[in-house]
């Protein structure tokens, strides 16, 4: 069973849509757009590979959320509706410019940088965090892809699978990967730092 350890799970989520729907609570709907906004427009970006055009589809997707938020109120999972939704907004963007026709997911380019990798909360040095976002960083774009929206932006291994048409034996083994490289870095750096620790006790 694999779960997210995101912050503004489906749950937080349904609870803004709610109070959105049913209090016409402004608060609300500032707070879900502070915890999605930036995350889904950089997944339309490493799409389309413009901030305006990303921007725009993530300010359709909001007016789309004023327009529907009480069906949105009763989906099991609306954070994997807006990435769906991004994605295919995003997609036909391209198609209707004929713009990078049959452009494949391992095009699709993204970056980490987020509290997944801070380091009071993993408990390790900046340098070591820094060694773990650069290898992650370095990954192919589609193994770095499926981290991103598993660690970072908190969907589920099936969402995933869903969200870039792949199984869910092709995202585990993705990750699997991304785990590996993440701790390879890990290791080499403490090595590092024993041997150096043992060239100062000499």
């Amino acid at each position: 069973m694999h779960s997210s350890n995101s912050v503004g799970g489906n749950e937080e989520i349904r609870d803004l849509l709610v109070a959105i729907a049913y209090n016409n609570d402004q608060s609300a709907y500032r707070a879900l757009f502070f915890q999605l906004h930036g995350k889904l427009k950089q997944f339309s970006f490493s799409i389309v590979r413009s901030e305006e055009e990303a921007e725009d589809i993530v300010s359709e997707l909001f007016v789309l959320i004023i327009q529907r938020k009480e069906q949105l109120c009763q989906l099991d999972s609306p954070l994997y509706y807006f990435y769906a939704t991004v994605r295919n907004m995003s997609l036909n963007l391209l198609k209707k410019q004929k713009r990078r026709a049959g452009l494949s997911m391992d095009e699709w380019q993204v970056q980490l940088n987020s509290i997944y990798f801070r380091p009071d909360l993993l408990m390790i040095t900046e340098e070591m965090v820094l060694k773990i976002k650069m290898a992650i960083n370095s990954l192919p774009n589609r193994c770095r892809l499926i981290f991103k929206l598993i660690k970072e932006d908190g969907l589920k291994y099936k969402e995933v699978a869903a969200l870039l048409n792949i199984s869910i034996k092709t995202v585990e083994a993705q990750m699997a990967i991304a785990m590996r490289r993440m701790a390879q870095s890990m290791q080499v750096d403490l090595q590092a730092k024993t041997v150096l620790e043992k060239k100062v006790k000499k």
